[in-house]
């Protein structure tokens, strides 16, 4: 229902939009035919804008939320306390059970709904001018280039209802691997009913000489997808030896444990960019080939960047198995939180367990399918704005360039900074109302009968808390580009450059730094190296408690920044042309 709902809606949004402005109203301000002048793409692009600044504050402020919740019940309640999690005991844990929906849940379909919209929103922009009369040399053919991204996206909505029935079909078997069937599924499906769209659908256009290259780029797209999340399952499943090693460290204390938490998130950025890069390339090439492009001219660059563009739905296509495989592990976590808090027996709660340490890896590779299409999406999206702001090239012998360039690729840990500072204030209110509680209300610790918590107090902290501080974070990413702009196009140019691949690896990093962490503790808590109680399970709690703010709000939170700032200055481009 998740996944089928977000893009589901994208998709009636954008094509919603789409046949008001070209088919239904035609105001004279939405396509001028005697100037040439066609403003639906831009009309689409405000749409994208629309959702990327919702997704924005929706991600930060329901991963702060989250977090504050989960690192206060965990650092009090199993660590110094020494209650299970999510023990009716601790004040927090009806916080925490809220905020696995809050954030897990809603932020993150806000945030692959941010991903899917801004993915069509790309090649729309870009396929109107490939299409046009200039370049193709025959007029009334935009419209394919702007219909081809929405017709993508259907037929991968049909593709993820096929594989839906694969995971009905997979019960009895292991949660990891049913899931991972539902997605690999989609994306089979999705290769297979693509080929045949593009190949007929733009057969016989004028300048499409190879329709078969543009196909080839989707292809690229979703097959590097599927390994960047790969590479995040490598990295963040206890079947692998990452996780394991990482659980091992934490036999000499917490410092280890978190070196090598750090350690595996850097060390997985490598690959994702390998794959990513790829990607590109080959959706480039063979999109330049596409349009007969075989030389530098501009037609076949154009061709180049629509492949791209093309590139980022085919990650994306599959976006209704993804969010659903998401969404998995966050409600696994809740059944298991209200198992525990109802008083179920110990078996039911191990149940859960494994099911969300399933739902973790799945996760994992949800995030990297979301990190990665941001990459790809961004840079058509900043194509298109260089375009529309008149910027031919980046020349960094500009100062200016030069400047937007640091500040750029300054921005994101800034932005990282700003998130993961809020979690620790705001979880710090959380660690002494819970001790509050502990010590003021007696019999609480002790478990009396008929003495309950204050629950409504942590949700109220956590509530507060996600307000205040997504604030600023989530402000300076939307108004920077519109200053930065209004100076000068090339620093925003640079700037915008700068964030794109600063955001892309520190995405990457955090992401599966915080995976890794949280399923070494949980390794450790189905009876490895000790079990629950020990010494080398404390060390795994405090890695688990700097993870949550990597993996559930600075991280997810920058591929979402890196788009919002593309689509403004995609949308805000006409006043920066001086």
């Amino acid at each position: 229902v998740t996944g089928l709902a977000v893009v589901g809606m994208g998709l009636f949004g954008i094509s919603f939009i789409y046949l008001l402005m070209s088919k239904w109203w035609k105001p004279a301000t939405i396509i001028n035919p005697e100037l040439g002048i066609n403003y639906v793409p831009g009309v689409v692009a405000a749409f994208g804008l629309g959702a990327s600044s919702i997704a924005l504050f929706a991600r930060v402020g329901g991963g702060i939320f989250t977090k504050a919740a989960d690192v206060g019940a965990d650092l009090v309640g199993k660590v110094e306390a020494g209650i299970p999690e999510d023990d009716p005991r601790n004040p927090a844990v009806i916080a925490d059970n809220v905020g696995d929906n809050v954030g897990d849940v809603a932020g993150m379909g806000a945030d692959l709904y941010e991903s899917y919209v801004g993915s069509i929103v790309a090649p729309v922009a870009l396929g109107a001018v490939l299409f046009s009369a200039d370049k193709i040399g025959a007029s009334g053919y935009e419209w394919k280039g702007m219909v081809l991204p929405l017709a993508i996206a259907a037929v991968g909505i049909v593709c993820s209802i096929l594989a839906s029935f694969i995971v009905r079909s997979g019960r009895g078997s292991h949660p990891g691997r049913t899931l991972s069937m539902a997605t690999y599924s989609a994306a089979i499906f999705t290769t297979i009913a693509t080929f045949f769209l593009v190949t007929l659908f733009l057969k016989n256009t004028p300048g499409v000489i190879h329709p078969v290259g543009f196909f080839l780029g989707i292809l690229a797209g979703l097959c590097a997808g599927m390994f960047i999340g790969q590479v995040s399952e490598v990295y963040t499943s206890d079947a692998f030896p990452v996780v394991k090693n990482i659980a091992k460290s934490s036999q000499t204390g917490s410092a280890t444990n978190i070196l090598a938490g750090l350690s595996a998130g850097m060390a997985s950025t490598t690959a994702a960019i390998l794959f990513l890069a790829g990607a590109i390339a080959v959706a480039y090439l063979t999109g330049r080939w596409a349009m007969g492009g075989g030389g530098a001219g501009e037609l076949g660059v154009s061709g180049g960047i629509y492949g791209i563009a093309l590139a980022a739905i085919g990650m994306l296509s599959t976006t209704g198995t993804v969010v659903a495989v998401d969404a998995y592990g966050p409600i696994a976590d809740n059944a298991g939180g209200i198992a525990e808090m109802s008083g179920q027996p110990p078996e039911i709660r191990s149940i859960t367990d494994s099911l969300d340490a399933a739902g973790n890896t799945t996760a994992a590779i949800a995030k990297g399918f979301a990190i990665a299409s941001a990459g790809v999406t961004a840079l058509a999206l900043f194509r298109a704005f260089t375009d529309a702001a008149k910027v031919s090239s980046i020349d960094l012998s500009q100062y200016q360039t030069v400047i937007g360039l640091f500040l750029g690729a300054a921005f994101p840990f800034l932005f990282a900074a700003l998130a993961i500072s809020a979690v620790g204030k705001a979880a710090n209110k959380m660690v002494e109302e819970v001790r509050r509680q502990f010590r003021e209300i007696p019999g609480l610790l002790e478990g009396k009968e008929g003495v309950q918590a204050e629950y409504a107090k942590c949700v109220d902290i956590s509530t507060k808390g996600a307000l205040r501080y997504m604030i600023a974070p989530a402000s300076i990413a939307v108004v920077s580009p519109i200053v930065i702009g209004l100076w000068n196009a090339q620093a925003l140019a640079g700037y915008l450059a700068g964030a794109l691949v600063v955001g892309f690896l520190m995405a990457i990093f955090m992401a599966n730094s915080g995976g890794a962490w949280d399923n070494a503790k949980k390794y450790i808590e189905a009876g490895n190296l000790g079990g629950k109680g020990t010494p080398v399970h404390a060390a795994a709690v405090v890695g688990d408690t700097v993870g949550d703010p990597f993996k559930d709000t600075a991280g997810p939170c920058m591929n979402i920044m890196i788009k919002v700032m593309t689509v403004i200055a995609l949308v805000f481009a006409p006043i920066f042309i001086k």
